[in-house]
């Protein structure tokens, strides 16, 4: 294995639009790399570093999409996975195998790939073996694959932390699994994790080679508890272990404690009953890292989230998804039965003020009226295995197409004409809330907004699933609308002050 002079470089990274990969590629420009990204959207491929990248569209399992966008590429980054979805297994390796045909195509140099920690004869978990499985399919051709196995990752915004953090914070007595007391885990910050990518680009490698990275602390889950509630300045936390209590119930429980759905909490759980811990060759050994302990990747974390830095989130990575459902202007509905509730109002403030209120809505802000119904659908969702309320925003005043906004997602934006979020909650059909900003005939309140509530069903329960919430639309979105109105002619008022839209119930 020989290092290689880090010279003017291409490389390719695939899942941009994801948690380790949004915050890779700011990283990987910074160092003087060009960066190409393969993304199944890029129309709605809206990131800081969207203009300083080549965008080349398709899927990773589609070869020919592969190999143009990885051609002249030394180095491509396989960072995708379909852990949140049925069948993930399946699909993943599809997925690798796929890119593993399109690099080979390509003459790619090697391959990088993130994997999880953990020892293969242990009965590892779905999440975990399908993981490792993903490794050997990259690996069973031409090209060379760095397989880098890490433990749960910590950082701000990251699916393994804020399940961590919620857990935590909310809950001062826990129920839990015997797993929690017993299997050791060795978790490493997302700043090591990006480090050791960046440094891997730099090696020439022969075969397939798996360097396990991890941190210097090696502790149970619930000593990682610990470690958070110290570092969040609470109080020690109680928990009581059981024998009895299943990966798939202590899932259900942590999906409906935390933002995390079901799905995403069912394979996390599962395999934090694994020990992950470094057992081979090293990562931080082989390229001379110095990781972070526990305690100070979370403070960092903690710091982040206060400061408003969180570039990337787990829920961002959700572009994929889209192409299950409908767009909300899709043609191919037409003629389809589609419920509106469409509300208009007039207001004196600007288009720039109505935009700012609209895009700061949701989060720790709320929704301006009818707080505790918000919350009763919140609650209903995570019952039913959906994300709820606790997604929150990624940030509280800004937006880009494909965040989070509780459990919506922004589908398009425009700036001060449009904002539109998908509905992410488990529903029999499919919705959107869009607002458009226009002007109006009255001289003295010349801004126009309108607000339309938009849902496609499935099937007859879809239909009366409708008809039952209409007392409540009726209750809640004029009100909505108005509040929007009132907010930004606040805003207006103040002379550009920032905008109060606390909710009120």
């Amino acid at each position: 294995m020989q290092e290689r002079s880090p010279m003017a470089e291409r490389v390719l990274v695939t899942g941009a639009t994801g948690y380790v990969g949004g915050r890779l590629v700011p990283h990987l420009l910074a160092a003087g790399v060009e960066v190409a990204c393969l993304v199944r959207h890029p129309q709605r491929f809206d990131r800081p570093f969207s203009a300083d990248v080549q965008v080349h569209e398709g899927s990773v399992d589609d070869v020919d999409a592969v190999k143009r966008a990885a051609e002249g590429c030394h180095v491509a980054y396989f960072l995708v996975h379909s852990l949140d979805s049925t069948g993930f297994e399946d699909r993943d390796r599809e997925l690798a195998e796929g890119f593993r045909r399109g690099c080979e195509a390509a003459g790619v140099g090697t391959i990088i790939y993130l994997s999880g920690l953990g020892v293969d004869g242990d009965d590892l978990s779905a999440h975990l073996r399908s993981r490792h499985e993903v490794g050997s399919t990259l690996a069973a051709g031409t090209v060379p694959v760095i397989e880098m196995r890490a433990a749960v990752i910590i950082g701000s915004g990251s699916a393994s932390f804020e399940m961590l953090r919620w857990l935590t914070e909310i809950l001062p007595v826990m129920i839990t699994p015997k797993w929690v007391n017993q299997t050791r885990c060795q978790p490493v910050s997302i700043g090591d994790v990006l480090e050791a990518l960046l440094r891997a680009r730099e090696r020439d490698v022969t075969g397939h080679v798996i360097w396990e990275l991890g941190g210097p602390d090696v502790l149970t889950y619930r000593e990682m508890m610990d470690a958070y509630a110290s570092v969040a300045g609470l109080k020690r936390r109680v928990v009581l272990g059981v024998p009895v209590l299943s990966p798939r119930l202590s899932s259900l429980w942590v999906g409906l404690v935390t933002p995390l759905p079901h799905t995403l909490a069912r394979q996390l759980v599962g395999s934090l009953a694994n020990d992950v811990v470094v057992t081979g060759d090293s990562a931080a050994e082989i390229l001379g890292l110095t990781p972070l302990s526990l305690r100070a990747s979370i403070e960092l974390s903690l710091a982040m989230i206060d400061d408003l830095e969180v570039p990337t989130a787990w829920s961002g990575n959700a572009l994929d998804t889209l192409d299950a459902t409908p767009d909300a202007d899709d043609p191919l509905w037409a003629g389809g039965k589609v419920f509106e509730d469409v509300r208009t109002a007039t207001t004196a403030a600007s288009a720039a003020a109505v935009y700012r209120v609209i895009t700061g809505i949701g989060g720790d802000r709320g929704w301006l009226w009818g707080r505790w119904m918000w919350r009763v659908r919140g609650l209903a969702d995570k019952v039913v295995g959906g994300v709820g309320l606790r997604r929150g925003r990624r940030d509280p005043d800004h937006l880009r197409i494909g965040d989070t906004v509780d459990f919506w997602r922004v589908d398009k934006i425009e700036p001060d004409r449009l904002l539109r979020l998908r509905a992410e909650m488990r529903m029999p059909g499919h919705a959107w809330i869009e607002w458009r900003i226009g002007e109006s005939d009255d001289p003295e309140r010349p801004t126009k907004l309108e607000q339309r509530a938009r849902f496609v069903p499935r099937g007859l329960v879809g239909r009366a699933y409708w008809y039952v919430l209409v007392p409540f639309h009726w209750l809640l979105f004029p009100r909505l609308a108005s509040g929007i109105t009132a907010a930004a002619e606040a805003v207006s008022s103040a002379d550009g002050h920032e905008p109060t839209v606390a909710p009120r119930s």
